[in-house]
C-alpha cells in the first residue's frame, strides 16, 4: 500500500517510527524531516528542488523514503559507482524493509562494467594479452561469468578493477554489436535493461544518464521517459559530468582498441585478408605518433596552442589518411561478419569525429587536446551546457531533485541553477538549505596559519609542508593533507618524509597513486594513525569517521589553473557578456569545492577534528570572506600554539 499522508512521512522518521526501529543508532533529525517532506512534496506536484543539505543530515534517507512512498517510477542517479553500490546494496534495501513497501528496485551501470560474453569468448581464443597476469585474470573472469547472475565486475572478487583484462572481457558503445550479437541471448547488459524497465525504481550513476540521454543507447532512452522523478544525488557533479557528454571525445585509446578488434574479427572471419591486419598496425603507428608529438608529462592544451606545435598538423593529418586506407580495406571485408560490419561503422564514426574537431559546426565548442601518459584526447566541449540540460528537464512533466552537501555559496544558488539552465526554467526552481546538525564549534577548530607566503612565492609550498609537520605530529597521524595539484602533492609529500624521518615518529606515510583509491582508504583506516598525502580525487566521496582521521590539512584555495582551456574559453565568454568571470565562475566553483574538502573532516556527532588551510588569501582578500563565511561554523585561530594543544587534547582522549 503506497502511503501517502504527511504524517506517515513523520511517522517514518520519528523517535519510534519505521526507521528507528529497523536501523541501529538511527536518531531523529529536524533537518531531514524537513528535507523527505520537501522532496515528497516535489514529486507529487513535478517540480524542480534544489537542495543542499549539510553534513550529517541524512540526506540519502531524506529522499529514499519519499522515492519509495510517492508511487510512480523513479530514477537516481549518483556521483559513483561505487556509492550507486552502497545505495542499492545496503541503503535502499534497509529503508524498502523498514518502510514495508513492495517496490521494486535495480541497478543499471554503463556496458563497460558487464561481462561481455562475445568479446570474453574471442580474446580467450585470440590469446594475445599484455602480461601472463591478464591471461590469468581473463580466465578468472571467465569462471566469474559462468556463475554470475549480473555479471557486474564489481561482483567478481578475484580480479582488481583495475586489471587490464577487463578491457577484454567488457564491450563498449562502439564494439557491442547488439541485436546482431550471436551471444544476445547470454547478454548481461541485455538483461539489466530489461530488470531496470520493469522495476519501480532505478539505482544509475551520473555518467550512466548523460550518456543515455544523449545517445540513448544504455537503455535511458526508454526509462526516462516512463519516470515520474529523478533524483541527483552528490548533484554538484553534474555541470562537469554534462560537459563532458554534452561533448564529443575522439582519443588514440579508441584507434587502438579499433585496431585490437579488428584483428580478432579478423582472424575470427576473414583470416585471409593479411592485408586488413597489416591495416591494423599502421593506425596503431600513425595513433602512437599523434601522441608522440608531445612531450612526456600530461598536460592540457588549448586549439590555438596545439597549432603552434608544427608536428601536430602532420601527424593528424597522418592518422586520418591511415584511417582512410584502413577503412578501405576493410570495406572489402565487412560483410563476412557482423563483427567486421560494426568495425566499419567505428571506423566511420571515428573518422567522422576527427573531421567534426578540425571543422567544428558551431562557435559554441571549446577545443582543445589532453595528453595522458600512454594516449591523447581531441576534445570539443560545449561553451555552457545550461542550453541543452534545460531542454531535457522541459522534456515531459516529472520531478527533478537535485541535492547535494555543497551547491550554494552562502544560500546563493545562482551560480549553480545557471550552469545548468535551472534559472530560466518556468515556474522557476524550489531551492532549500538545510544546515549540518553537527555542533561544530564544539567538534572541530579552523586554524588559518598566519605568516604565509603568496601562493605564487617559489617557496610556497615548502611553507606549507613545514607548517603540517608540528600539527601532523600533535595530532599523532591521522591526517589527509589534500593538495590542488600534483606537483605540489609529490613536493609536499618528499618534504613531510624528510619532516616526520627527522622526528623520528614512526608515522606512516601514504602517497595518492601507490595504491587504488579504495585500498589507500583501507590502509589509512587500518592503520590509525597514517598521513594521507592526495590530491583531487580524495576532496570528496571520501568517509573516515571516528578516530583514525582528525585532521585535514588543504594546501591552498582550489582555484582552477588559469591556463586550463575549457577555463580560459568560458572567461572570455564572460567578459564578452559584460560580467565578471571571477565573481561569476571562479569564485562560486571554489567556494563548493573547498565545501567538499572541508567535509572530509566530520563526518558524524562524535568526530572531533582540525581543519587547517594554509592558503593566507582566505584572510588577507576580500573575496576570501565568502569563501570562509561559506565553511562550517568552527572555532577559528591563526596561532600554531592554540591548533597543536587542541590536536593534542584529541589524540590524548583517543590514546586513552
Amino acid at each position: 500500500m503506497v502511503l501517502t499522508e504527511a504524517s506517515e512521512l513523520e511517522h517514518a522518521f520519528g523517535e519510534q517510527g519505521a526507521l528507528a526501529a529497523a536501523v541501529p543508532g538511527f536518531r531523529p533529525r529536524a533537518q531531514q524531516l524537513e528535507m523527505a517532506r520537501r522532496i515528497y512534496d516535489a514529486i507529487r506536484a513535478n517540480q524542480v528542488l534544489v537542495a543542499e543539505a549539510g553534513t550529517g543530515t541524512g540526506k540519502t534517507f531524506a529522499y529514499l523514503v519519499p522515492a519509495l512512498l510517492a508511487g510512480g517510477k523513479v530514477i537516481i542517479s549518483t556521483g559513483t559507482k561505487t556509492l550507486q553500490d552502497q545505495l542499492f546494496n545496503r541503503d535502499l534495501p534497509t529503508v524498502r524493509a523498514a518502510l514495508k513497501v513492495p517496490v521494486s528496485i535495480a541497478l543499471l551501470k554503463g556496458r563497460a562494467n558487464y561481462v561481455c560474453p562475445y568479446h570474453l569468448e574471442r580474446n580467450v581464443r585470440d590469446g594475445r594479452f599484455g602480461s601472463p597476469q591478464d591471461a590469468a585474470d581473463l580466465r578468472a573472469i571467465g569462471r566469474f561469468a559462468q556463475v554470475s547472475a549480473s555479471g557486474d565486475k564489481a561482483e567478481c572478487d578475484s580480479v582488481r578493477e583495475d586489471s587490464p583484462a577487463w578491457g577484454f572481457a567488457t564491450s563498449t558503445r562502439d564494439n557491442c554489436l547488439g541485436q546482431e550479437c550471436p551471444n544476445v541471448k547470454d547478454c548481461f547488459v541485455m538483461a539489466a535493461r530489461r530488470t531496470a524497465m520493469e522495476s519501480d525504481l532505478v539505482v544509475v550513476n551520473h555518467h550512466l544518464f548523460f550518456a543515455d540521454v544523449m545517445l540513448r543507447d544504455e537503455g535511458m532512452g526508454e526509462l526516462l521517459p516512463a519516470c515520474n522523478a529523478v533524483i541527483f544525488d552528490e548533484a554538484h557533479q553534474l555541470p562537469e559530468t554534462a560537459s563532458l557528454f554534452f561533448g564529443e571525445t575522439t582519443s588514440s585509446a579508441q584507434v587502438l582498441e579499433l585496431a585490437r578488434d579488428t584483428r580478432s574479427e579478423t582472424l575470427a572471419g576473414a583470416r585471409d585478408c593479411r592485408a586488413l591486419i597489416d591495416a591494423t598496425r599502421l593506425i596503431e603507428k600513425a595513433a602512437r605518433d599523434l601522441r608522440l608529438v608531445f612531450g612526456a608529462d600530461a598536460a592540457r592544451f588549448g586549439h590555438a596552442q596545439v597549432l603552434e606545435n608544427a608536428h601536430f598538423g602532420p601527424a593528424l593529418d597522418a592518422l586520418d589518411g591511415a584511417l582512410g586506407q584502413f577503412h578501405e580495406i576493410l570495406a572489402t571485408q565487412a560483410e563476412r561478419s557482423e563483427g567486421l560490419a560494426n568495425c566499419l561503422r567505428r571506423t566511420e564514426e571515428l573518422t567522422a569525429r576527427v573531421a567534426r574537431w578540425q571543422a567544428p559546426d558551431g562557435p559554441e565548442m571549446i577545443r582543445w587536446v589532453e595528453v595522458f601518459s600512454q594516449s591523447i584526447a581531441l576534445n570539443a566541449t560545449p561553451l555552457h551546457v545550461s542550453s541543452v540540460f534545460k531542454r531535457q528537464l522541459e522534456s515531459q512533466p516529472r520531478a527533478w531533485i537535485f541535492t547535494s552537501a555543497t551547491l550554494a555559496v552562502g544560500r546563493d544558488f545562482s551560480h549553480y541553477c545557471n550552469e545548468l539552465g535551472l534559472s530560466w526554467l518556468e515556474p522557476p526552481p524550489h531551492t532549500e538549505v538545510w544546515g549540518s546538525p553537527f555542533d561544530y564549534a564544539a567538534q572541530a577548530m579552523l586554524y588559518a596559519p598566519a605568516g604565509m607566503p603568496d601562493p605564487n612565492h617559489p617557496d610556497y609550498v615548502d611553507a606549507v609542508a613545514r607548517a603540517c609537520v608540528p600539527l601532523i605530529r600533535a595530532s599523532r597521524g591521522r591526517t589527509f593533507v589534500l593538495c590542488t595539484s600534483l606537483r605540489a602533492m609529490k613536493r609536499i609529500h618528499a618534504l613531510l618524509a624528510d619532516g616526520l624521518a627527522a622526528a623520528d615518529d614512526g608515522l606512516p606515510l601514504l602517497l595518492q597513486g601507490e595504491g587504488s583509491r579504495t585500498e589507500l582508504l583501507d590502509r589509512f583506516r587500518r592503520l590509525g594513525n597514517a598521513v594521507l598525502v592526495a590530491s583531487q580525487s580524495f576532496w570528496e566521496g571520501v568517509d573516515v569517521p571516528g578516530d583514525a582521521l582528525s585532521l585535514v590539512i588543504i594546501d591552498k584555495l582550489p582555484f582552477a589553473p588559469p591556463d586550463d582551456p575549457v577555463l580560459a574559453a568560458r572567461v572570455e565568454h564572460l567578459q564578452r557578456a559584460g560580467l565578471n568571470p571571477f565573481m561569476h565562475y571562479q569564485l562560486p566553483r571554489t567556494v563548493i569545492n573547498m565545501k567538499q574538502g572541508a567535509g572530509r573532516l566530520i563526518r558524524t556527532e562524535r568526530d572531533r577534528g582540525l581543519l587547517c588551510i594554509c592558503d593566507p588569501r582566505m584572510v588577507g582578500k576580500p573575496y576570501g570572506k565568502i569563501v570562509w563565511r561559506s565553511l562550517p561554523p568552527m572555532r577559528r585561530t591563526r596561532v600554531e600554539a592554540d591548533a597543536v594543544m587542541f590536536l593534542e587534547s584529541l589524540a590524548g582522549g583517543s590514546a586513552g
